[in-house]
């Protein structure tokens, strides 16, 4: 099987000319990490099996796109075609380019030590041991068959990283500062105060933020916490994971939301908008109102939004084009007012103050963003 032309044009693809990280993806055979993969289709997510349609797999294994591997429990790996799962992705392959961008951020050297949070598939972990080397390369999830199966495509691909399994925002099995730089693929809501630990004062850690797109870096300080910023730079990750799956309910109180009549109906300011699709929006709203859920249709010109939160709050605005719509609410709290407040926000000040924002983080986790007048307190 040729994918060594692919890789090389993937590594054009994922990074530029001149990166350190190029040789690695041209010479890691991504395809060996995604022999089969889950697409969503019109009724459920359907398996794809790469061996059995070889110039498909190479064309999917190396866009610079990301691959669902897992839903819900169900791995792609020991699936059936007749297998629909309807639950959330819980693991997947990340588009190359994000991964190396994710290194990038971390400004690892020759002979940093990197923790690598959020194994997957098993290729990022691939790339950092051919940049590296693999005593350099520490790589951990919470799922056994993810770090079992993906220790054996990584040896298929001719290095050999650590591979552990635990869950990363516990404590950490690690001697005290036992790394120089900490990398996560999935998203945490605060910055497990076990990543500080092992983490060398002046060493740097990447992580995404849950409910957002924002990518914080931060530095260690020397009283054990650390200092950074949200970088311009946007990203998604699924959330970490403590066991099997994601708690369920999503679904059901979204569902509700699009039938329910609300205690308070009233017409909105601003056009009904798919806020998970607006990023610094999204971001906004989660750091002021943590735990939204969010749904967008639209059938013609009519567009509907859904909000919901697992205290029983939800919200449904609906509307033809850009009409203002009219919006349903009910539960302890206004989600739908509270996304207005960020909008006004917006429009009063011309930006939202979430990029860029200076990062303090505690040595016991606890995360702050923003400083002076805007200031707020991650949970």
């Amino acid at each position: 099987m040729n994918w060594s032309t692919r890789a090389v044009a993937l590594a054009g693809a994922a990074t530029h000319r001149h990166s350190r990280w190029a040789p690695a993806v041209a010479a890691t055979p991504r395809h060996l990490f995604v022999p089969r993969w889950w697409e969503r289709g019109s009724d459920g997510w359907e398996l794809h099996d790469g061996p059995s349609d070889p110039n498909r797999w190479l064309d999917a294994a190396y866009r610079d796109t990301s691959l669902v591997t897992r839903v819900g429990p169900l791995h792609a790996d020991y699936a059936t075609e007749a297998d629909r799962p309807h639950g959330r992705p819980t693991s997947s392959a990340t588009l190359p380019s994000l991964v190396v961008g994710m290194f990038q951020h971390a400004r690892i050297d020759d002979g940093d030590r990197l923790l690598d949070v959020g194994t997957g598939s098993g290729y990022g972990a691939a790339l950092a041991a051919r940049r590296l080397s693999d005593e350099q390369v520490t790589s951990v999830d919470v799922d056994l068959y993810l770090t079992e199966i993906a220790r054996k495509r990584v040896s298929e691909a001719g290095v050999a990283p650590t591979l552990d399994t635990f869950d990363a925002t516990g404590d950490l099995p690690y001697d005290p500062a036992s790394f120089d730089r900490i990398v996560a693929t999935v998203s945490v809501r605060t910055v497990p105060a076990g990543w500080l630990r092992v983490l060398r004062p002046g060493g740097r850690l990447v992580t995404t933020i849950a409910g957002t797109s924002l990518l914080v870096t931060a530095e260690k300080d020397q009283d054990g916490g650390a200092t950074g910023r949200v970088e311009w730079d946007r990203a998604g990750f699924m959330h970490a994971r403590h066991g099997d799956d994601y708690p369920p309910g999503a679904t059901v109180r979204l569902a509700k939301a699009a039938e329910l009549d609300g205690d308070e109906v009233t017409r909105g300011p601003y056009p009904v908008v798919d806020v998970a699709n607006a990023w610094d929006l999204a971001s906004m709203l989660d750091i002021e109102t943590p735990g939204i859920e969010h749904e967008y249709r639209e059938d013609g010109e009519q567009r509907v939004a859904l909000m919901a939160h697992a205290d029983g709050s939800w919200a449904r605005a609906t509307a033809t084009g850009n009409e203002r719509p009219t919006v349903h609410q009910g539960g302890p709290r206004r989600l739908w007012d509270a996304l207005d407040k960020v909008r006004d926000y917006w429009l009063s000040h011309g930006e939202l103050p979430v990029r860029g924002a200076r990062v303090d983080i505690m040595p016991d986790g606890r995360t702050f963003l923003g400083r002076g007048k805007w200031q707020a307190e991650l949970s």
